[in-house]
């Protein structure tokens, strides 16, 4: 690290001890030590490093104002360094370097809203589901009786706008070949620009959607109960590191039977998508 980041960090350092922030970041491999591969890597070193996008309501998100991530994940990240009794360090990553930089060892596990599939399955390690999520529509309110299927928003005049290198912009590649499909980097931003007419349509997640909604007057979500696709959020980590995925699955497992995982998705998802819909929404763990 050079005199300049050495400076960075440790004016970061001095501002969070002022304003009593308990967790820490880095931002480059050249902070870290590598993927610890078991939770005894991870209690020697008395720091569990995980990696998030930061950019995803009510999952995990960096809040400028608090200077902290908040969400659902951000809660769960918490319990897991707690369980482990070490501190929580974030990483930075984002959706389109997620994977590689799993691969690459900048973090020991990644948790911010990262759905499971075959594909991440075949790359990585992922451990089991803790919430259930699915693709729905977000538009504005004023067209929620015009977006109710894909083939509604699968046109060359409807606007997609999505984040890239997630499983949002592969979903709208997919399956609106026919719409005008824009990427838009900054992913928090997008519903803002739909609720502003810069776009008619983002396909995301049920719990994204409903969050966007209830902050929103302007959003709305009509097919948050009857998302395109069913899915599990999971914890990611690099292959090798298998005792790691027993000791997070073990975590998981416990995190639900004392009802805390249901807590959590009363706290930050179950009222927003419950305000977006109308209706009560089964528990999705």
């Amino acid at each position: 690290m050079n005199q300049q980041k050495r400076l960075t960090a440790l004016l970061l350092a001095l501002i969070l001890v002022i304003s009593g922030v308990s967790v820490c970041f880095a931002d480059t491999p050249a902070d870290a030590e590598g993927a610890a591969k078991s939770p005894e890597e991870i209690i020697a070193r008395k720091v569990l490093r995980v990696g998030t996008a930061g950019d995803y309501q009510p999952m995990s998100y960096l809040d400028p104002d608090a200077g902290k991530y908040v969400g659902f994940d951000a809660e769960l990240a918490e319990d897991l360094a707690a369980a482990l009794g070490v501190e929580l360090e974030y990483v930075k990553t984002s959706w389109p370097t997620l994977m590689e930089d799993t691969l690459a060892g900048k973090f020991d596990l990644a948790i911010c809203g990262i759905t499971i599939t075959d594909a991440r399955r075949e790359q990585a390690l992922m451990s089991e589901g803790y919430f259930g999520n699915g693709k729905t529509v977000l538009c504005r309110a004023e067209d929620a009786d015009k977006y109710t299927s894909l083939e509604a928003i699968n046109r060359p005049e409807v606007r997609v706008m999505e984040n890239p290198g997630g499983l949002n912009e592969k979903f709208a590649r997919e399956n609106l070949p026919d719409a005008s499909l824009t990427i838009h980097d900054v992913n928090q931003e997008i519903p803002g620009l739909i609720a502003s007419g810069a776009a008619d349509v983002m396909i995301t997640e049920i719990m994204e959607a409903g969050y966007y909604v209830s902050q929103d007057e302007r959003l709305a979500a009509p097919l948050i109960f009857e998302p395109f696709t069913h899915g599990q959020l999971g914890v990611l980590m690099p292959k090798g590191s298998e005792a790691l995925l027993a000791y997070v699955n073990s975590f998981l497992e416990k995190e639900k039977n004392s009802g805390r995982i249901e807590a959590l998705g009363e706290e930050y998802i179950y009222g927003a998508i419950n305000q977006a819909g109308g209706a009560e929404l089964p528990a999705a763990a």
